[in-house]
Order: structure tokens, then sequence, then C-alpha cells
């Protein structure tokens, strides 16, 4: 009996060591690195993103994690101040985002960090930060970028060719397969017989599975640089050469064409790319601002 209370007892002791010890263990482990507007960054979350770059290829190590890990913390605070939550249920989207790029599995992606190291926690924490670092960015940012439409003309008819000065109207003709030499052949034997749009359907009903599509109305500038030069050098009733597309092998003739100098999808392109930029511009100076009006700490 002695010694099953003796056991008992010890056991206790054992397992109140063990338990002491696993509550020293994150006091002793965790130093704070830096503090950011009073927000600590310990020098466990700076080595689990250094693995998380490791995975990554990021090879600026603890100084980069550091950085990152200050900007984020200052991107959180921002967010919360203009008032923007981010849910379990964003983070977990995001996740199976990320495993979705990489044609791999949820499970199979926690597994990668895994082995690398990192845990779940610390990809999520990041896209926390990201997500509502976007919001803010949507909400505070974007509406301060101010694009020029004058400008966008004057850019677009500058960058206009000859060959993007074309309105069609389509058809396209598939031989659905895998574009083996033997749909080419067929395709260039009904181009060789073809007389038009109006006899499109009826020409292909003596090939086996060739469709006619009604593309409809297209401006040269929606198209592939080389598909409207081919085509601003046919005259209706003409047909392009074929071309082996991911259903088949694809020609398309010109139904009707006239010429209309369309800038709407030159000036969408000119509109991203320099809304892109100047958005870029507005972000590192709204987290530049940040960063100099914060109270950052190293230790």
């Amino acid at each position: 009996m002695a010694k099953t209370v003796w056991g008992r007892a010890a056991g206790a002791m054992i397992i109140g060591m063990v338990l002491s010890l696993a509550a020293a263990l994150p006091a002793m482990a965790q130093n704070v690195r830096v503090t950011v507007n009073g927000t600590p960054i310990t020098d466990l979350q700076i080595a689990a993103r250094v693995k998380l770059f490791a995975i990554e290829g990021n090879k600026t190590g603890s100084r980069g994690a550091t950085e990152q890990l200050i900007t984020e913390a200052l991107q959180v605070e921002e967010a919360k101040r203009l008032g923007v939550t981010v849910s379990n249920a964003q983070i977990d989207e995001a996740l199976l985002q990320i495993a979705r790029n990489m044609n791999v599995s949820q499970d199979k992606l926690v597994a990668l960090l895994q082995q690398g190291g990192v845990s779940t926690e610390t990809l999520q924490d990041r896209l926390r930060a990201a997500i509502a670092w976007n919001a803010v960015t949507e909400r505070a940012i974007m509406p301060q970028v101010q694009i020029s439409e004058l400008a966008l003309d004057q850019q677009a008819a500058g960058q206009v060719q000859a060959f993007q000065t074309f309105d069609y109207i389509l058809k396209e003709i598939i031989f659905v397969g895998a574009g083996s030499s033997g749909r080419s052949g067929q395709a260039n034997n009904y181009r060789s017989k073809f007389a038009g749009c109006d006899s499109a359907v009826d020409l292909s009903l003596g090939y086996t599975d060739a469709a006619v599509i009604d593309v409809g109305r297209r401006h040269a500038t929606q198209m592939p640089e080389a598909i409207a030069k081919e085509l601003a050098g046919l005259n209706v009733g003409g047909i392009t050469k074929p071309r082996v597309v991911e259903s088949g092998v694809s020609m398309l003739a010109v139904c009707e064409k006239t010429q209309a100098e369309d800038l709407t999808f030159l000036k969408s392109d000119l509109r991203a790319e320099q809304g892109n930029q100047a958005l870029q511009g507005e972000v590192s100076t709204y987290l530049a601002d940040l960063r100099a009006r914060a109270k950052i700490i190293y230790n």
C-alpha cells in the first residue's frame, strides 16, 4: 500500500516537474527582439519566418524576416485602426488558394510546411497581415490614385499600329482532335475549298468532327498580335492558316471587315499598367509614413 501511495506521489511529482518545465520553456526560449508600437516580435517568430523563407527560396535571412515582421505589425495595426477584421474563413480560403496554385491538396501543403520545420500558424500570420493590408489598400490608398484619361488617349493613339485598326465579324472553324497531322491536313483541305462565311457550315459537313462557331464582332486590339497581323492581310471571305489549339486545329474566317480605330482595349491595358505603378508608389509612401511615425525599438 505504501509503495502504491509512494508510486502515485512520485508520479505526481514527475508530472508536476514536467508541467513546470513546459511552462518555463516558452519564457526561456522567447526573447523579444523588436517592439513595434508596443507589439513584441520574438526570436521564435523570426526563426519561424526564416524557415518559411527557406522553403520559398528567400535568402534574406534573419534581417529580412525581422523587417517583414515589422512591416506586418504596422499593417495589422493600421488595419485595426481602420476597422478592418480578418476572419478565420478568409485565412482558410487563402491557404486553400495557395494549395491550388501549387497543384497540391491543403493537407499536402501543411505536410510540406512541416517538413521544412514551419508551423501552419507561421503562414497563417503572414496571410492575416496580407489580407488585412489588401483591405487597407482598397479602402484608404486606391482612392488616392488618379489616372488622366486624356493622357491615356494620347498614349493609346501613339501605340496603335496599322494592323490594329480593323474591326471584324468572324467565324471559327475547329477540327476537333489532338492537333495531329491528320487534323491539320483536313483543315488545310477545308481552307483550300473555303468560299466564304455563308457556306462555311455546309462545307464543314463533309468532314469528321468539324465545327463552325460564330465568334461575332472582334476588334484587332482584342486578339493576339500574330492573329491580328494575319487577319489584317485578308479580305472578306478569307480564312487564316490552321493553328493547333487545345481543342484541336483552329482557323478564323473573315465575314466582315471595316476600318475602325478602337482604343478601348489599348487604354484598358495602359490604365491597368499605370494604375498598378501609381498604386505601388502610393502604397510605398503610405507604409513609409506609418514606419516614420511608429515607435520601433530593437533589443
